[in-house]
């Protein structure tokens, strides 16, 4: 509508990263300003600052797990929430100046997931080539273009070599051709989107103390209410070494009788409990509802409660 300023989204940068593919797969994104920040930190910071409406920051990898960065920021200062998760291909390409001749390669700058995921085509095809980590796979092509680099070639995304006017040496260099990496988008707090019969719910649980089975006492808040979960990982808080919380992402929404529940129940056993939001899960997958966790049957078993309170 006329008068109303553009979306502003912040995305792990620089230009031409996977994050930046994932974002351009939001509608709103043609039409949004789109702000790169070098670090997972300064994106999120920036939506906690107002300086951006939201973010998109790499989650997990189907090949290497979980992104530790976007789990541990996502945990600790000021609140924000998942409004949307997407997922995109990880297709690895070697770019290098143009001219370059593949089989000079002698230093190859790239991020450590990636280098990790091409870890057997460098083996096979640059045995003898030293690979050198960078922040991003884009900032790893803009220092290949850089003038007077040092560095021979970059693993990165397709797109980087666009960007920065580089040649394409070798395609689809990944060792795993189905790896997927998950990206969100979150946002400041604010209710989240209507349920769709297809979502997921992420939180962060903190142990009250450390005990014989209190990450049972935690995972039965949800087996006991037919909550599946499709992820659990543990990470250390920082209080002091053998201290963990536990990141989980549930199936189900927020507004759901049996999830709530979940909620309420590890309010009560756990030292803090942030709540990371309840969102679309991408595949779109509905959620198979187990006999007698329905909100209908929550609703039927309060009415019965009240009514045996009441003596009838």
């Amino acid at each position: 509508m006329p008068g109303i300023p553009p979306a502003r989204y912040a995305y792990l940068g620089p230009e031409g990263t996977f994050t930046e593919m994932a974002l351009r797969t939001l509608p709103a994104a043609t039409r949004a300003q789109l702000q790169p920040f070098p670090t997972v930190p300064g994106a999120l910071d920036a939506v906690r600052q107002s300086e951006a409406d939201g973010a998109v920051v790499p989650m997990e990898n189907s090949v290497e797990g979980a992104v530790p960065v976007t789990l541990d920021e996502l945990a600790v200062g000021d609140p924000l929430v998942i409004t949307r998760e997407m997922t995109v291909p990880v297709q690895f390409a070697l770019l290098g100046r143009p001219g370059t001749d593949g089989f000079s390669v002698r230093t190859v700058v790239t991020h450590p997931h990636a280098a990790a995921q091409c870890r057997g085509w460098l083996a096979k095809h640059l045995p003898e080539a030293e690979v050198v980590q960078a922040t991003s796979t884009a900032l790893a092509a803009s220092m290949v273009a850089e003038p007077g680099s040092p560095y021979d070639a970059a693993i990165a995304a397709p797109i980087a070599a666009e960007r920065y006017r580089l040649s394409v040496l070798a395609h689809g260099i990944g060792d795993n051709p189905d790896g997927v990496t998950r990206f969100v988008l979150v946002s400041r707090p604010a209710p989240p989107p209507t349920p769709t019969g297809a979502d997921k719910t992420s939180v962060v649980a903190f142990i009250r103390d450390d005990h014989p089975g209190a990450l049972l006492e935690v995972l039965e808040q949800f087996a006991v209410r037919g909550v599946n979960l499709t992820r659990i990982e543990s990470r250390p808080t920082g209080v002091s070494l053998g201290r963990y919380c536990f990141w989980i992402d549930a199936e189900g929404h927020v507004a759901d009788q049996r999830v709530g529940e979940v909620l309420m129940g590890l309010r009560r056993m756990c030292a803090d409990v942030r709540f990371l939001g309840s969102y679309p899960r991408v595949d779109g997958v509905k959620t198979d509802l187990r006999l007698g966790t329905a909100d209908a049957d929550f609703r039927d078993a309060a009415s019965w409660l009240t009514r045996l309170r009441g003596g009838l």
